[in-house]
């Protein structure tokens, strides 16, 4: 009887064994999602200020989305943790959705609500998709036991350079769909007067084909999202413990906003993280504006916005794998942030307008080097949170969104009020600041790993 057991014993053995689970299959899942939402958003936001001109109803809607956003990144934490990070992700989308959706009739009545709402689920979803993106890294690393550093650098720069090409091809969709009339948005030329295709019913806009257009990408990408793993207990215990957990993440709403405030590091984030909404939004409401526009003319920023969203893109997948640790991050920021200095010094000292064979290539190179500044910050400053503040992602993910969508709309509310010149001081004390402060972060964390080690 026992020779019969031992031999049984390795087969019970044998079938326990199980293989790893792939997790970049998570992370493509989630970059190409992420993609098919936001080449509509993306390209959507950009026409706003152009379809939407009755009362400045475009632009309007953009502020208070954005307001919308930055208050709603305080309970977005809150809100992870209540339903899960997949839940959030999807929840998310729902905001992207009815927000093209209004556009099909862009009234006060429509545009208005879906702002607000889209601020909230903005927060959620990108709360979210830090919060996922962090647990696959950090799941993978433990699973094939290599360096969860460099792990969480790789997806991260994969999703962000996937994601980053939002910005190619939410254009060209645009270009293809309207064809009839040249019109300057701040952040790229669309062709945007309607054209009509004619039917036995009477005739349809181009505007309206093309959010239709967008509807059924962004479906596409919520369907797609569906097919995400959990990735956390929470998601599975929500919704039967969601009335006692919201209630008591609503009591602890204060703490939950103001706690990681009393950590350090992440006060000396806070700048950085700022700047790097503040040079999104610079090349969204002045670059194109001031800088393209006036050498190349309308025609000419829909390639300069090309060439920042290819760069960007190729950024954000050299930056991921280059990431391995806090050194690699540091030297990485360093130098993005070098390039962009160089621009705003070169726009403050050097720029003028001129029709020369170099002043044509200008708005492209400047396209060019701002794009891998922009590369660089989205993949190692999400990097940087999701190593340093293990202990609470969602919180730390939520100041990363509540702190950029601030200051991007300080941006769209004060740029129609001040010039060039005034913006590009501000955007060079709030790099030198920024960086300033990341430096001191990293010798201040490098000291406490060295004591610690010792």
């Amino acid at each position: 009887m026992n020779s019969a057991m031992d031999e049984e014993t390795p087969l019970v053995v044998e079938d326990s064994r199980t293989e790893p689970v792939n997790h970049t299959r998570d992370v493509h899942i989630l970059s190409w999602a992420f993609l098919l939402i936001f080449l509509a958003y993306g390209a959507a936001q950009n026409l706003e200020s152009t379809i939407n001109t009755e009362g400045d109803l475009g632009t309007i809607s953009l502020g208070i989305l954005y307001s919308s956003f930055t208050f709603f990144s305080l309970t977005a934490s809150s809100v992870v943790r209540v339903i899960g990070s997949k839940s959030a992700l999807l929840l998310g989308t729902t905001g992207y959705w009815l927000f093209i959706a209004a556009n099909l009739k862009p009234i006060w009545s429509t545009m208005v609500p879906a702002s607000l709402y889209l601020g909230f689920a903005a927060s959620v979803i990108w709360v979210g998709q830090g919060t996922y993106l962090t647990s696959t890294a950090r799941s993978h690393a433990d699973d094939y036991k290599v360096h969860e550093g460099t792990v969480i650098g790789h997806f991260n720069g994969e999703f962000w350079g996937i994601f980053a090409s939002h910005q190619l091809v939410g254009n060209l969709i645009s270009l293809a769909l309207l064809k009839d009339g040249k019109v300057l948005d701040g952040n790229v030329t669309v062709l945007c007067r309607s054209f009509t295709v004619h039917n036995r019913g009477g005739s349809t806009s181009g505007t309206t084909v093309l959010f239709i257009v967008f509807l059924c990408s962004m479906t596409l990408g919520t369907i797609l999202m569906c097919f995400l793993r959990k990735r956390d207990s929470k998601e599975e215990e929500g919704l039967q413990k969601s009335a006692v957990t919201f209630y008591s993440s609503v009591v602890s709403l204060s703490k939950s906003v103001i706690t990681p405030l009393y950590d350090v590091r992440l006060l000396l984030i806070i700048p950085l993280i700022a700047y790097s909404g503040l040079q999104q939004a610079f090349v969204w409401a002045e670059f194109t504006k001031y800088v393209v526009q006036p050498i190349l003319g309308e025609a000419g920023v829909g390639g300069a916005m090309a060439v920042y969203g290819a760069f960007d893109a190729i950024c954000s997948l050299a930056a991921g794998r280059l990431t391995s640790g806090l050194k690699s991050i540091t030297l990485i920021v360093s130098g993005g942030a070098f390039l962009q200095g160089i621009v705003l010094v070169w726009l403050l000292l050097k720029f003028s307008v001129s029709s020369s064979v170099l002043g044509i290539i200008y708005p492209f190179l400047i396209a060019a080097i701002w794009g891998i500044g922009d590369g660089v910050l989205n993949t190692q400053l999400n990097a940087l949170i999701a190593m340093l503040f293990k202990h609470d992602t969602e919180g730390a993910f939520a100041q990363l969104k509540l702190w950029q969508s601030a200051s991007i709309a300080i941006v769209f509310f004060v740029s129609p009020y001040i010039t060039l010149q005034a913006m590009v001081w501000a955007m060079l004390a709030a790099l030198c600041i920024s960086l300033a402060a990341f430096l001191f972060l990293t010798l201040k964390v490098e000291r406490a790993f060295s004591s610690s080690a010792s």
